[in-house]
Order: C-alpha cells, then sequence, then structure tokens
C-alpha cells in the first residue's frame, strides 16, 4: 500500500505544467508521509450528493484534475443519451471559495470538449438559484461548486438533475461508475475557454437569471399589507457569512418590502478564508458573533445569517434582557410551518390534499402541528434530494399539494419553483413572521412557546463523532454493524418499542412483528422510545462522521431540558462503548 502511495506521489510530482498551489502542496507533503497516504491512498468519494474534500494535491483531493474527472464523468454519461437531450446543456453555479470559479469553468471546458453547452454564471451565485436555473433555462443538469457550510480548506461538487434537484441515484450511480472509469486524471481532455466561448458553446448567464429567480422569491410573501405596516420598520440584522447571500438576498429583501435591515459589514465581503468565523455555518452560536455585536448596537429584533452557498438559514431572537437566543433549525421550521398553515386556514386557502415533506430525522413537532390542520406528512431520507423527489411526484400524479419542506439541519424550501434547501426564500417569509409577532408585542421566540404550550415542549440534540484517516470509513461501519448484531432494547431505562433499519427497509416492533419500509435503502437506524422519544444514527454523506439524532419532548421547558441532558449522558456511554467495542 505504501508503495503504491509513493508511486501515486511521484506520478504527480512528475507532471508538467502543474498549478502552484498544487506544486506547493506536494512540496509541503515531501517528507511526511501520512499527509501523502491521506491525499493519495484513496479516491474522493462521489455519491448521490457529490463529492466534498479538503483542497489539495491528491486524488483525495479537491483540485482541478479531481474536479475535471467529475465533469468528465456527468459528460461521459450525457453522450449515452439522444441528441436533443445532451444540446440542452449543463447550468454551473459557484460559491466564494477558493478555486470556485476555477472549478466551475474548468467543468465547463470538460464538458465543451465533448460538446455539450454549458451556462455559467458570470459570478459566485447561491445553490437555490443554480437549481432554478436549471428548470428556467431547461437544461438537462446543473453543476454546483460549493462546500456549503464547510470550513475553509474544503470544497465540492454537486449535481443537479433536470427537475433541478439533486441527480436522483440511478442518474447519480451511473455517473460515478464513469467517473471512475476515467481513472488517469492527466489524460481527461479539455477545449479552450476562449474557443468554447467564440463557438457559444459555454455562455455567460448572470442578471437575466437574477431577474426570473426575484420575480418567483417575490411571490414567497403571504400578508403584504403586514409587510408594509410592520416589515418596513421592523429592524433587523442580516449576515450572509462572506457567501452567496450578498448577491442576492438583499434584492429580495427591498423588492419585498423590508427597508429597516442592516448587513454585517466584514461578513457581507466575500471572502474564502472565512476571517470572522472558522466555521461558516448558521447552526453554530459562534457564527452570530459578530451579528450580536451590531444586533445590540441598532436594538435589532431579530439576526439572521445564510451560509456560504445559501442553502441554509438560521436566526437568533432578541431577549427582554436583551441577548439573543439562537433558535433550532426545528424551532425555525415549526415556526414557519405554523404561521404558512394558519395563513392559508385563515384565507380559505388550505387545500385538502395538502402535505408537507420533511426528513426521517427532523422534529416530529411538524407532524403534530400540520396534522391538527388536516394536513398530511411525508418522511423521507436525509437529503434534500428525496423532498424534490416527493414534489416531483406530486406535480405529476397530482395526489397531494407540496407546502413545506425542510431538514433539521437548517434547510427549507417554501415554494417549489426551486428544488433545494432555500435561504432566500427562507429570509423573506422568517423575515415576515417576525413581523406577525411583532405585530403582536411579541418576538419568533414568543412563537416557538406558544407551540410547545400547544403541541409539546421539544427538544433535540445531534451529537457527531468525527473518524478521519483511511480507516475512518471501517470505523464508522463498525458502529453501524455493531448495533445491527445487537439491537438496542432500551436507552436510558425506556424501552425500545420499534426501531427501523433503513437498510434493509424492515421496520420492527416490540413484539417482533415486522413490516416493509417504502423507502430507498439507506444506511440509516431509527429506535422509538416508549416516551416518545426517538434516536437514529446515520453516517454522514459528505463528512467523516455518525451522527446520532436525538428528540425528547416533555409538559414543561425544564423538565424536557432535563429529559434531553439524561438522554445525552446515556446516549455518551453507548458511543463511546460502540466506538471502543
Amino acid at each position: 500500500m505504501k508503495d503504491t502511495i509513493k508511486e501515486a506521489y511521484q506520478q504527480w510530482v512528475q507532471q508538467p505544467n502543474l498549478p502552484a498551489d498544487i506544486l506547493l502542496n506536494l512540496d509541503q507533503m515531501k517528507t511526511d508521509s501520512n499527509q501523502q497516504e491521506d491525499a493519495f491512498g484513496t479516491f474522493l468519494s462521489f455519491g448521490t450528493a457529490g463529492m466534498r474534500g479538503i483542497l489539495g494535491a491528491g486524488t483525495n483531493r479537491m483540485n482541478i484534475f479531481t474536479v475535471r474527472q467529475a465533469a468528465e464523468g456527468l459528460a461521459s454519461f450525457m453522450d449515452t443519451l439522444d441528441e436533443a437531450t445532451r444540446k440542452r446543456g449543463v447550468a454551473i453555479s459557484f460559491d466564494s471559495r477558493y478555486h470556485s470559479k476555477e472549478f466551475a469553468h474548468e467543468s465547463a471546458k470538460v464538458l465543451g470538449y465533448h460538446h455539450i453547452p454549458t451556462f455559467v454564471f458570470d459570478d459566485i451565485r447561491p445553490t437555490p438559484e443554480l437549481s432554478f436555473a436549471v428548470r428556467h433555462l431547461h437544461t438537462y443538469a446543473g453543476i454546483m461548486i460549493t462546500a456549503s457550510h464547510n470550513p475553509k480548506q474544503y470544497n465540492g461538487f454537486k449535481i443537479y438533475g433536470e427537475d433541478g434537484g439533486q441527480m436522483p441515484p440511478k442518474e447519480s450511480d451511473l455517473i460515478t461508475s464513469y467517473i471512475r472509469k476515467n481513472s488517469d486524471l492527466f489524460a481527461i481532455k479539455v477545449t479552450p475557454e476562449q474557443e468554447l466561448r467564440e463557438a457559444k458553446t459555454m455562455n455567460l448567464i448572470g442578471e437575466d437569471v437574477d431577474q426570473a429567480y426575484l420575480a418567483k422569491v417575490k411571490t414567497v410573501n403571504i400578508d403584504l399589507d403586514l409587510i408594509k405596516k410592520v416589515g418596513a420598520n421592523m429592524k433587523f440584522v442580516y449576515t450572509p457569512l462572506h457567501g452567496t447571500g450578498k448577491v442576492i438576498a438583499r434584492r429580495a429583501l427591498e423588492a419585498a418590502g423590508f427597508k429597516n435591515y442592516v448587513v454585517v459589514p466584514e461578513q457581507t465581503i466575500a471572502d474564502p478564508e472565512f476571517p470572522t468565523t472558522p466555521f461558516p455555518n448558521p447552526e453554530f452560536p459562534q457564527a452570530f458573533d459578530l451579528a450580536k455585536e451590531l444586533g445590540k448596537k441598532v436594538a435589532a429584533d431579530v439576526l439572521i445569517a445564510s451560509d456560504p452557498d445559501a442553502d441554509r438559514l438560521g436566526c437568533a431572537v432578541r431577549q427582554p434582557d436583551g441577548n439573543y437566543q439562537l433558535l433550532s433549525g426545528n424551532q425555525i421550521a415549526s415556526v414557519l410551518l405554523n404561521y404558512i398553515l394558519t395563513a392559508k386556514k385563515n384565507a380559505g386557502d388550505l387545500p385538502a390534499d395538502g402535505t408537507i415533506v420533511k426528513s426521517i430525522v427532523s422534529t416530529d413537532l411538524a407532524v403534530k402541528i400540520a396534522a391538527s390542520f388536516g394536513v398530511a406528512t411525508n418522511n423521507v431520507l436525509t437529503g434534500f434530494k428525496f423532498i424534490a423527489e416527493a414534489i416531483h411526484h406530486y406535480e405529476t400524479e397530482h395526489d397531494h399539494t407540496f407546502l413545506f419542506g425542510f431538514e433539521e439541519s437548517f434547510g427549507y424550501l417554501i415554494k417549489p419553483f426551486v428544488r433545494d434547501k432555500d435561504a432566500i426564500q427562507t429570509v423573506l417569509l422568517l423575515a415576515e413572521v417576525a413581523a406577525y409577532y411583532k405585530n403582536q408585542g411579541k418576538t419568533l421566540y414568543d412563537g416557538v412557546q406558544e407551540m410547545f404550550q400547544k403541541y409539546g415542549y421539544y427538544a433535540e440534540k445531534t451529537i457527531a463523532k468525527e473518524f478521519d484517516g483511511l480507516d475512518g470509513k471501517d470505523k464508522m461501519a463498525h458502529i453501524l454493524a455493531e448495533l445491527r448484531d445487537n439491537p438496542l432494547t432500551e436507552i436510558n431505562g425506556h424501552k425500545v418499542i420499534s426501531h427501523a433499519d433503513y437498510q434493509s427497509s424492515i421496520l420492527t416492533d416490540q413484539d417482533g412483528k415486522t413490516s416493509t419500509i417504502n423507502l430507498p435503502k439507506s444506511n440509516v437506524l431509527k429506535y422509538w422510545l416508549d416516551d416518545e422519544t426517538w434516536v437514529a444514527v446515520r453516517p454522514s454523506g459528505t463528512e467523516p462522521k455518525v451522527k446520532f439524532y436525538l428528540e425528547v419532548v416533555d409538559k414543561s421547558q425544564k423538565a424536557v431540558d432535563a429529559k434531553l441532558n439524561s438522554y445525552v449522558d446515556e446516549l455518551d456511554k453507548l458511543i463511546n462503548k460502540l466506538i471502543n467495542n
């Protein structure tokens, strides 16, 4: 193995005309066998969410050669399609990270060599706008260069299908097989950009798509009179966390009538260093540090942050003592859902076949809220592409009307003209919901508390364990295998009343009776306990982590907090036992 790694390293070193950053990185790892092993010991994993990895030299790194390989896989797959479909081409966007624009243009040059037209944004744009562009331009596919909310060392490559959702598993698996066939990264051919531009094979897009997207975004708000009355004067802070939200979110807010917000100036610079926060992730409290400082200066009611590719959104609400309380992704989703359904019911516009779509690891509070309005809930696997697939099914079969979709990881979709989570849509509706409560002398946090009083107090925790290195995948697989071989029967003194293995598609109740789970197979386990608690376990699709999801419910805030802490302690013991077993 070590000899193979050395050979791979030497092959890269001997390549002529390598980019300066690649040469520097190769030199840095010249005497570091561990770095060489991590960079050359395997290939970047390409799954249903595309690929994501650390920037640098090597087959297990994001660089122009692994990006070309991924683009070549898509091109080879599209070469099997009929000519009319191929000629619909590929839309391409990118975020503010290091090498994002370069990777986007390299992808276009690979596709151009196959005479596949591309439509490349002229500058950084959000992931949801790329999803919209695929639908708006009727391209066959889309590419988004982003590592979403990861630290600055990362970048990624995501492929979208013709419906604007991430490429479905069937097509994604075929593309992966073509990617693996092109094992010689240095043999992949490209056509010079100028030649492609002159031939109109590579086309730039921008303001034309912006205007079309913003016109659709304008339909997201519900109570325009409320925005005129309260929203125009409501003070809030918005930060794009150095990312793509700066391009379009402010235009959307102003068009909707929100005039009294301020942006965090330092974080409105599209800086790939993310100098103000090491983790540009709106689910992390430290991402709000500068927004809190500014919020206190201007007495802002709400702080809103979108991640660098503007698909996720988080918020914090000012409390009576002047400090800010962060809301969880589940709380944001629930308060948005409650507002949407209340508004539709009051307007007599609530469809009889209405449904919401959420992931299996997202809150059951939403299920209770939806049920109280006579609205169904569709639980799908983690990954917004599964929400997009459900929407596509509803539009094709006309058997349900989509009303809202979300994942607990701060991703929400209000209107399905986009088929991925959309922070631009969400910032508009969340600002409106904040205005709705302000008009009653309340806050978004008060709105969450009202839901808890009505449906029960919910609390959740995600525990993520990292497994770096070449043996990381083996360790992760061992944990899931251990749980399958020795099913849990109780946690924290409470009985498991049913458990699901989504890999085998089997649901087992406490009497041992089994039934089939009608979802695609996925490496996920979930347990339901006798006190309404549930626990789920799954490996991350984009990072070397195993995630343990926990949700508890009780009759008061104090009781639910104590219950959550008790379960977290027990889960920590269980996880350590699994790791060391």
